[in-house]
């Protein structure tokens, strides 16, 4: 749906939300999919005349039922969706995103459940297993070779050369080492200047890279030109009299720096080559990693269902003590005033008579309670379906919700107690017309 993806989330997340079949939802949007998650009795007539209303073609959306969505949900935030297996940024994403359709009141009981479950399953993933350990773009493998060839980057110079899409992942992964100096030159100074700038590094035209080679350690080098960038007599005068290593690493194609090189003394060449086997490697291990992953998340699914038959099962039994303790006030309060006609009710009699009550309510639904939360672990919808109907439980609670939170969101910040007052006697009344 990326394609089809306009407006903001407010508003994407206003118009699903006040769908008359949407009691829930939350909207995650990256870089490279939009995803929407809803507690509807209808979700996919929903999602699919939604997406008509965007102008996306349903032959590039996938409609997810609810089992499918929740382990759809878990193997994103344990980055086994992502175009690099196991990144990180996505569980990021999700958390953000989750939280600003939780602070804008969209969500509620099941999906706070399900969120909550993908976030702490994302952080059990990567913190049991190494999905997201090891360099997987060019980039970054550029930067860990330095560090393993030097045992580390501490106090070292570097220079990166070209400023495009790879120059900028390299100068962004130095940037979160301990290193003395990062140097960016590019042919087109402003560009070198921004990235610079944002990095806390030093800007450099690329006509005077000369100056900055003698004091560098490592130079990265990744630009487009069809020429080399540094031959070998510009690195020959640049190691003359040096007597620490000089180590240089080509990721360009066409290569940046001649191969020659490599005869020099204290001079080290890895070239983009390098750096894909160590890419492949760490993909490789990364699947392997996968695996334990998927074990993870089929373990967690099962727990989140038995969560939430145990969510249905509580529901119903949150229902049925509060009728049920309804009961018990009023026909306490009858007995309190019947005494009363004959004798004076003192505090210590009244309390009697509210612990009586209460010990025998709760003596009374302690089995039903146990045979309702086991009913509900063992998936015994119709049973708990039965309990529901006998006791007229949950009756329209959804949609009761939904008329409430309605009514008043049409009552606005700084409205006076009368107003709202008047708004909260016109929502009993519209929720005693559905019980009716």
């Amino acid at each position: 749906m990326e394609s089809a993806w306009h407006g903001d989330l407010d508003g994407l997340l206003h118009n699903l939300y006040h769908h008359e079949y949407v009691y829930e939802c939350v909207v995650l949007k990256t870089c490279n999919r939009v995803e929407i998650y809803v507690v509807s009795p209808k979700s996919s007539s929903v999602l699919f005349s939604f997406a008509k209303e965007m102008g996306a073609s349903t032959h590039i959306i996938d409609f997810y039922g609810h089992d499918e969505s929740l382990e759809h949900l878990l193997r994103l935030a344990g980055g086994l969706e992502s175009m690099i297996v196991g990144e990180d940024q996505i569980l990021g994403q999700i958390k953000d995103l989750y939280a600003y359709s939780k602070k804008a009141g969209t969500t509620g009981k099941v999906l706070d459940t399900a969120f909550e479950k993908a976030i702490q399953v994302g952080k059990r993933i990567r913190n049991e297993t190494r999905i997201n350990k090891g360099s997987v773009s060019i980039g970054s493998a550029a930067v860990d070779l330095a560090e393993d060839i030097f045992g580390g980057l501490t106090g070292k110079s570097v220079l990166v050369i070209g400023a495009g899409e790879i120059g900028v992942l390299v100068a962004k992964a130095l940037a979160e080492k301990d290193i003395e100096a990062i140097y960016i030159a590019n042919r087109t100074f402003k560009k070198a200047e921004e990235i610079a700038y944002e990095l806390g590094g030093h800007a450099v035209r690329l006509d005077d890279i000369r100056e900055y080679l003698p004091g560098a350690d490592v130079v990265i080098s990744g630009t487009g030109a069809p020429h080399y960038i540094l031959t070998r007599d510009i690195i020959e005068e640049t190691v003359k009299g040096r007597d620490r290593k000089l180590l240089l690493i080509d990721i360009a194609n066409p290569r940046d720096i001649e191969e020659s090189v490599v005869e020099l003394e204290n001079v080290e060449l890895c070239n983009i080559d390098n750096l894909r086997v160590i890419s492949e490697r760490t993909l490789k291990m990364r699947k392997e990693e996968a695996k334990k992953a998927e074990d993870i998340i089929q373990e967690e699914i099962r727990l989140l269902n038995i969560q939430y038959k145990r969510q249905k099962a509580d529901r119903l039994i949150s229902e049925l003590y509060r009728q049920v303790y309804d009961v018990r006030v009023r026909e306490r309060e009858k007995a309190v005033n019947r005494l009363s006609a004959y004798h004076t009710i003192g505090e210590i009699e009244t309390e009697v008579l509210d612990d009586l009550t209460h010990s025998i309510v709760n003596k009374i639904l302690a089995e039903p309670t146990k045979v309702l939360r086991q009913a509900a672990e063992l998936g015994n919808e119709e049973f708990l379906d039965v309990v529901s109907r006998v006791f007229c439980l949950e009756k329209d609670n959804a949609k009761l919700e939904k008329i409430k939170q309605a009514k008043f969101e049409q009552v606005k910040p700084g409205c006076s107690k009368e107003q709202a007052v008047v708004k909260e006697q016109a929502v009993v009344k519209e929720q005693a017309a559905v019980k009716d």
